[in-house]
């Protein structure tokens, strides 16, 4: 007996290929099969006439690392269509923190996971994902295990070189995280300590990969005057290790940098490619980004605790020397120069005193307040202990398009958490948001290739089986929807509002979304390589 026959849909297999008249049957949490049943052979028949059935969609660049402990978590994710989730990336995972630096770096990813409970063990990769496991998942997790973690496991956020024992313990985490069954490693060279690394270090840093298959994600060194540079080093150290490389949300920021950095980076992609190298990438379908307001700030900055650098911040002199990098230097992501401070908006702060910031760009704050837009800032950000977090606006469309139409570019949200503000509504509708918006209105694409850049790409870059097709013996993680029902409800000023058009979600053969309404079905797992 199947458990379930979805009847007459349009399936869309998540290869590229065009859809087909079919029914899909459902049996023991995987596919049994695909072609024509009777109703009368499953426990339920799902009418499917007239909607699209598709793998359920993979993200695999989110930060929900400590959210998926919260009530209520899945929702916002389901409601999207979304079965299966990757975290830890841009090199912040929560684990393996190990124990002296586990205070500092917990308080370093506050902004971007918001907090995690103190019951859960992050001392290791096999801890966190033991407390993972023992909560009941309303849909599929991984864990890229974060090389800035590793680096500040074991020197804290120091900008000096690692010493040879730093190293050796660096290496062994890192190993024994993927042995505990984090599914690549993923760098974040924009943020500290990992931008303290020159390429060589990096290199050595990444070694025991080398010649192996697991995948290597990175947040590039830089994303605006010299993130073709950037690209460049990647593939340096991609093809002196020989590893697999998917380049996190490739962008170009800054006017200056649009039209020029993103179609140069995508044909040194597709070059590499040719050449033999594993070499993919990846973007979120916004213009606007979201992450620590302290990336605002020169790397040097970060070279301390987050207590300290808000001591610093008082410093009259500290405060003009940061600011004189700001108006000036472009040797790193400088956004406050490059984008302005109209399109950098204040979206996360503990304290009830600064609530009114929420929403504001840095610009329209510091003139309702009559203050210098820096002085401001660096006020904000002493008073908040650096946890205060900004959406930034500095993509251009025609670059987004660009990157989300390229063939070897897979859909993700890079969606972040903090435990306070306005969230960036991708953490709500990117995927709806990429078929609505980029197959539906703009005609960017054919459904069946949007679909593939959520569902097959992404699997097959993290190595992930049995996720991201419709075939037998496939995991049944399945959507069922008609596309042109699909809205994306959030908005900047308004983002925490569910996604609309989800008719069914299935995770593991069970409906998380049946009929349009959340179940609370609990039939996710942890995914472990």
């Amino acid at each position: 007996m199947l458990d379930y026959i979805l009847k007459n849909g349009t399936v869309i297999d998540g290869t590229g290929r065009a859809g087909v008249r079919a029914d899909v049957a459902i049996r023991g949490g995987k596919i049994a099969g695909i072609g024509q049943f009777d109703a009368a052979q499953a426990r339920v028949c799902v009418d499917a006439a007239g909607k699209t059935v598709t793998p359920g969609f993979l993200d695999i660049h989110r930060h929900a690392d400590a959210a998926a402990f919260r009530p209520g978590f899945g929702r916002a994710e389901l409601r999207q269509g979304l079965t299966t989730i990757i975290n830890g990336n841009c090199g912040l995972s929560v684990a393996p923190c190990g124990e002296e630096y586990r205070t500092q770096i917990l308080h370093y990813l506050d902004p971007v996971t918001g907090a995690l409970p103190e019951t859960v063990g992050v001392q290791s990769m096999e801890a966190y994902l033991t407390a993972l496991e023992k909560q009941p998942l309303p849909l599929n997790l991984g864990m890229l295990v974060g090389g800035g973690t590793l680096r500040a496991s074991v020197s804290g956020f120091g900008s000096a070189p690692l010493t040879a024992d730093a190293m050796k313990l660096l290496h062994r985490r890192m190993e024994q995280a993927l042995s505990d069954g984090a599914l690549g490693v993923s760098l974040g060279l924009g943020y500290a300590p990992e931008c303290f690394y020159t390429t060589d270090e990096l290199i050595k840093v990444l070694r025991p990969l080398a010649g192996g298959d697991v995948v290597v994600t990175v947040h590039m060194r830089q994303e605006g005057d010299r993130v073709v540079e950037s690209l460049r080093e990647m593939l340096h150290v991609a093809e002196t290790l020989r590893v697999p490389l998917e380049v996190s949300h490739l962008k170009s920021i800054g006017k200056r940098n649009w039209g020029r950095c993103t179609p140069e980076m995508l044909h040194l992609l597709e070059n590499a490619r040719q050449t033999g190298l594993d070499a993919a990438c990846d973007m979120y379908p916004y213009t606007r980004g979201s992450t620590q307001l302290i990336h605002i700030l020169p790397p040097e900055c970060q070279n301390a605790p987050l207590e300290q650098l808000s001591q610093n911040l008082r410093d009259p002199a500290y405060r003009a020397q940061v600011r004189r990098r700001m108006e000036h230097d472009s040797d790193f992501e400088n956004i406050s120069l490059l984008s302005g401070w109209e399109n950098v908006y204040v979206t996360s702060a503990a304290k009830e005193h600064n609530a009114w910031l929420l929403g504001m760009s840095v610009a329209r704050a510091a003139q309702e307040a009559g203050r210098d837009p820096f002085d401001l800032i660096f006020d904000l950000l002493a008073d908040e202990n650096c946890t205060a977090s900004m959406i930034d606006a500095v993509a251009s469309d025609d670059d987004l398009e660009q990157v989300l139409a390229c063939p070897f570019s897979s859909i993700i949200s890079d969606s972040t958490y903090p435990d306070t503000g306005l969230l960036h509504p991708r953490v709500y509708g990117s995927f709806v948001r990429m078929i609505e918006t980029y197959v539906n209105q703009k005609k960017l694409l054919p459904l069946e290739e949007a679909v593939r850049k959520m569902t097959s790409l992404p699997a097959s870059r993290l190595r992930l089986t049995g996720k991201g097709v419709l075939q037998p013996g496939a995991d049944a993680d399945i959507c069922v929807f008609a596309p042109l029902a699909l809205h994306e409800c959030g908005t900047y000023t308004d983002p925490a509002r569910e996604a609309a058009g989800m008719d069914y979600v299935f995770v593991g053969g069970r409906p998380a979304i049946a009929r349009g309404e959340w179940t609370e079905e609990r039939a996710g797992r942890v995914l472990r390589r």
